[in-house]
């Protein structure tokens, strides 16, 4: 059989999802018996088809190749080359690949070319994306409107922070593709405002991080939903013993994929620890973020990150905050701002760890050293993204060295470390270090976002919140 032949089972005949599983906790004796030296996890001994070089090499919709074209999209990351073939041709699929490898069209375009050509029923979504945050689910929604809206297919963002009843509408409306955070879907799904029972593509984009935020139960609620004889594609940075329970009980004879084994330690991107003193660790930063360029920092919690924030702002610093704390509106605003650079700094909480896509970021600094090494990770991540190359820097206080050691060892890191003073030339040439200009920079803030006055109209209504939209969207939410 041609390679074109075993692809092509992309159009909408039902019959190519039959007799693929009985049940969701249904394994293959050749995946039991089969534990990848990798992984150790369940994986398939059925030949997987071989990688491709080339979109063309496939047997894509044609509108979907155009869409392609039309978005500069000309060549297949590796963990799409390897990974298209065999999702196309309806295997399970356990992708690992570092963030920033490509993962989103190597599950998005295996999913609506597998949906080309239906139709959803009001509140009857046929695939499903599950993630874990929603700066990650408007990225995903963002990354597919294209090639969705090429195949007239209808996506659909459903997340916490927004509008339950405008995201029942989309769903009433009949979206084809919905993608989710699991809280919000529950909610849908308990409200009777989604049903998951026609899914017949499901995948679960950065399992680990919806495994450490605590959604397992949401996620295998859901995932006991969707139709049993579906296709299960799930793609990590990192794999753990959640991980493998989840590809257990879900995934069947998968075909497990891996682009970059060290999930993060790339030779595009240079990692150093900065043993600082106590007293030196906030203007060290300071001077850091001054720098020329983009960059994020990491703190621990929100609180000291408006600090930091509005800090840098007061010393010239175009500086923003970024954590759970802010409303959707101000969150989507802030990473609006820091696309465009009228904000060079973010200054976040794991919030934005994983899932923000941000072109250009060429060092992350971990201000304070993150709680795991699947966090460094993925904070990491934020820069030397799809080959780019990247810094990032772990501010290290003297009580934090054998911590911090044990770290990197546990994320295969090495790492150098180097001893620094603010001012110092060798903090700037690792850094980029400068000092800052000292005048204080004020970011304009939408009227909607400000805080109402007593006796305005605001407070006339209840004290009820404006909602704001994000400019220039019209797309389903």
């Amino acid at each position: 059989m041609s390679r074109a032949q075993q692809t092509r089972r992309t159009g909408n005949d039902p019959a190519r999802f039959r007799s693929r599983r009985t049940s969701p906790q249904g394994s293959s004796p050749q995946a039991r018996r089969a534990p990848h030296a990798e992984f150790a996890l369940p994986v398939s001994l059925t030949e997987p088809l071989p990688a491709v070089e080339a979109f063309a090499d496939l047997d894509l919709p044609e509108p979907l190749l155009a869409a392609l074209l039309a978005e500069g999209v000309t060549a297949p990351f590796p963990i799409q080359a390897a990974t298209l073939p065999n999702s196309l041709a309806g295997r399970d699929v356990l992708g690992r690949g570092r963030t920033g490898s490509g993962k989103t069209l190597a599950f998005g375009l295996p999913l609506l070319a597998r949906l080309y050509g239906q139709r959803a029923e009001p509140r009857q979504p046929l695939g499903l994306v599950l993630v874990p945050t929603r700066e990650l689910a408007q990225q995903v929604t963002d990354a597919l409107t294209p090639y969705a809206r090429a195949l007239r297919l209808r996506p659909a963002t459903v997340v916490g922070g927004m509008s339950i009843g405008r995201q029942a509408a989309a769903l009433r409306g009949g979206a084809e593709v919905v993608v989710a955070t699991p809280g919000r879907l529950k909610d849908l799904v308990d409200r009777g405002d989604c049903r998951l029972d026609r899914v017949a593509v499901t995948v679960l984009d950065e399992a680990d991080q919806m495994t450490d935020m605590g959604f397992m139960p949401q996620v295998t609620g859901l995932l006991d939903q969707v139709r049993p004889d579906g296709q299960r594609m799930l793609f990590s940075a990192t794999l753990d013993r959640n991980i493998d329970k989840l590809v257990r009980r879900y995934l069947h004879d998968p075909v497990v994929h891996s682009v970059d084994p060290s999930a993060g330690a790339v030779t595009t991107m240079e990692h150093h620890l900065l043993h600082v003193h106590d007293d030196d660790k906030h203007t060290t930063a300071t001077e850091i973020a001054a720098r020329d360029g983009r960059v994020i920092m990491f703190l621990d919690t929100k609180h000291a990150a408006e600090r930091l924030a509005r800090h840098l702002l007061s010393v010239g610093v175009r500086a923003s905050a970024l954590h759970g704390g802010k409303s959707q509106p101000q969150r989507t605003r802030t990473l609006d701002q820091f696309r465009d650079g009228h904000v060079t700094v973010l200054v976040a909480t794991n919030v934005a760890a994983r899932g923000i896509h941000v072109d250009n970021v060429d060092l992350v600094v971990n201000f304070d050293p993150p709680g795991d090494h699947k966090d460094y990770l993925h904070r990491g991540g934020r820069t030397a993204r799809a080959g780019e190359s990247g810094t990032v820097v772990t501010l290290v206080l003297p009580h934090q060295r054998r911590t911090v050691n044990r770290l990197m060892a546990d994320a295969g890191i090495t790492a150098r470390a180097t001893q620094v003073r603010p001012g110092e030339p060798e903090l700037s040439r690792i850094t980029g270090a400068r000092t800052p200009s000292g005048v204080p920079v004020v970011l304009a803030t939408p009227a909607a976002e400000r805080p109402e006055r007593a006796g305005s109209a605001g407070r006339a209504r209840g004290g009820r919140a404006r909602r704001t939209r994000r400019p220039g969207s019209g797309r389903t939410r």
